[in-house]
């Protein structure tokens, strides 16, 4: 037995990679699946999507890789955070589509339970802020508005879960109904300095507790997956968000240790050590990892829109085929011409948590083309970063400009990691392996079962690809961000 499986259930597609017990990638299987928008601000999935891309993928995998489940120590799960989910504890069956992170519609009662004081209560017991991206206020709607839902919750009958537990719970026959402290800490009801879920917040919520998972280690036992789903009963050894797997797989230790993931979203996360640090400039305190029941704690930064940009330019305006063409637009944009993006398709995270403003674009001109439009998106990503970056140095405290490791498939766009590099002023350090949000769920798993180094031996194995340096001055980079500030204010105003 020396592969790991591990699986990486995002937003837009499920993947499968399988590693070797060198903790190389052996093969992948990818699928993508159906976003449903039912209204303006609302993202949901099917469940079902979510569970059987998930497996074929899995399959997949298996298959190319020519061998078998016997092969397989273990699995190790990475999942999108917050999208919430509600289902039969009986059957399984879902009550409702799941509710994605980037979903707005609880954006009225987050004002509600801000206007009547409830923030300050909230950030410090979950180091979150009240705001419709976390699962709390999603689970709440799902119980007031599916007809019959409360009912069934309090007399037991229905179960809750962020993406993993709805995984595991399918994957082991409902014998687990479990979570880990990363993904347990997005959901706006667990206390991160307790280690246990809120009862004062389920109260305010209106959650009933015996709805919510167990909450384990990030490496633990989380149940044996059924035989009949790839030919052999295997362990479930690791589990974790996918920006906390990201932070793992990046090796990010030590206290200042940063890492920045760009997929459909941008998250950032910064190592505080085994202190939560209150954010004053709107970060979000959370847990980076937990071993042993000890959680390292981060301050995270939040984009909703990173990737998710390029993916409109491709399916909203039709301006590309395929994602890799905007590296060349971008090349080929009238330096002339300063055209401003600020994609806020549902709203802007942080640090301004804005939930009700829209996307807008600034300085069109008759001259501006495909290729304006696709550096603008580009650079965006990287605006939005400097934004997070500030925010969390003025927290964190420290002069020094931490070098940023970064991973996530814009990485792989060399002019948008450049552009990136010179808008903060900081090195940008991109691995040799890209999928470190998979390798962290597979480390996690593969070190439980005993076939992968410890954490010091993992860190000693994490191999830089390119580094990228700032070429641009400080009056153009600080002339640049001015400008984007004002676009962002301008968005939020109107």
């Amino acid at each position: 037995m020396t592969h790991i499986l591990a699986i990486d259930q995002g937003t837009t597609s499920s993947r499968a990679i399988l590693f070797d017990s060198d903790m190389k990638i052996v093969t992948s299987a990818q699928e993508e699946f159906t976003q449903h928008f039912p209204q303006s601000g609302w993202v949901e999935h099917d469940p079902a999507d979510l569970w059987s891309t998930t497996v074929s993928t899995c399959r997949e995998a298996i298959q190319k890789a020519g061998i078998t489940a016997n092969d397989i120590a273990a699995i190790g799960i990475t999942n999108q955070r917050e999208t919430t989910l509600v289902w039969d504890k009986k059957t399984g069956e879902p009550v409702h589509n799941a509710i994605v992170w980037q979903d707005r519609r609880t954006s009225e009662y987050c004002r509600a339970l801000r206007d009547a004081g409830h923030e300050a209560m909230f950030t410090k017991r979950t180091g979150l802020l009240l705001d419709p991206y976390f699962s709390g206020t999603k689970l709440r709607w799902i119980l007031e508005n599916v007809e019959g839902a409360r009912e069934r919750a309090e007399a037991g009958e229905l179960l809750f879960g962020t993406v993993d537990s709805y995984l595991i719970w399918k994957m082991t026959g409902g014998a687990s109904h479990v979570t880990d402290a990363t993904n347990a800490a997005r959901t706006l009801m667990y206390d991160i300095r307790k280690g246990s879920w809120s009862t004062t917040i389920c109260e305010v919520l209106g959650i009933p507790m015996g709805m919510l998972p167990q909450v384990k280690d990030c490496a633990a036992d989380f149940g044996m997956c059924r035989a009949e789903l790839f030919g052999s009963s295997l362990p479930i050894l690791g589990v974790a968000g996918d920006q906390q797997a990201a932070t793992v797989g990046q090796a990010c230790f030590q206290p200042g240790m940063l890492k920045s993931t760009y997929g459909t979203g941008c998250f950032a996360l910064l190592n505080t050590g085994d202190t939560p640090v209150a954010s004053q400039n709107r970060m979000l305190t959370t847990i980076a990892y937990q071993f042993d029941g000890q959680p390292t704690y981060a301050l995270e930064g939040s984009i909703f829109i990173a990737g998710a940009v390029v993916q409109w330019l491709r399916d909203g305006i039709k301006i590309i085929r395929d994602a890799a063409e905007t590296q060349a637009l971008a090349e080929q944009a009238d330096d002339g011409q300063e055209v401003v993006m600020v994609p806020a398709f549902t709203g802007l995270g942080a640090p301004y948590w804005n939930a009700d403003c829209r996307g807008a674009i600034f300085g069109l001109t008759r001259g501006t083309g495909a290729e304006e439009l696709a550096r603008a998106a580009l650079q965006s990503v990287g605006f939005q970063t400097r934004d997070l970056l500030e925010a969390m140095t003025a927290d964190w405290g420290g002069d020094e400009k931490a070098v940023l490791r970064v991973d996530g498939g814009m990485t792989a766009s060399d002019w948008t990691m450049q552009f990136l590099s010179d808008i903060i002023g900081a090195e940008v350090d991109r691995p040799q392996v890209l999928e470190t949000t998979a390798l962290g769920a597979a480390w996690l798993a593969g070190s439980r079962a005993g076939i992968y180094p410890d954490m010091q031996g993992f860190a000693q194995s994490w191999a830089l690809e390119h580094r990228f340096e700032p070429r641009m001055d400080n009056a153009t980079r600080n002339e640049k961000h001015a400008r984007w500030k004002k676009a962002v204010a301008a968005t939020m105003s109107v």
